[in-house]
């Protein structure tokens, strides 16, 4: 009996990095949780890409609330409302 090997068309990739000060500091507080080297890049990768991906989403979605005529009458009316219900001093 033996194990059928099936190519996935994944392929591991090895990249080299030089890391500043600040990047092995991090790197040694992931490592300290138990993570190895390999595991805590993976993580900060993906973490960064995922930043970076909720960073456009926002930036589209001001965008678009911005360009949208009635969104801004309906915060400006809202923000009269509250000026008018605000107590006098």
């Amino acid at each position: 009996m033996y194990d059928e090997v099936r190519y996935t068309g994944w392929v591991a990739e090895m990249i080299s990095v030089r890391l500043d000060a600040e990047a092995a500091r991090a790197l040694a507080e992931l490592e300290a949780t138990g993570l190895s080297r390999s595991q805590a890049v993976r993580l900060g990768l993906r973490a960064a890409a995922a930043r970076l991906r909720d960073r456009q989403r926002l930036a589209a979605e001001a965008a678009a609330l911005s360009a949208d005529e009635g969104d801004r009458a309906e915060a400006s009316a809202v923000a009269d409302l509250m000026e008018d219900l605000r107590a006098p001093w």
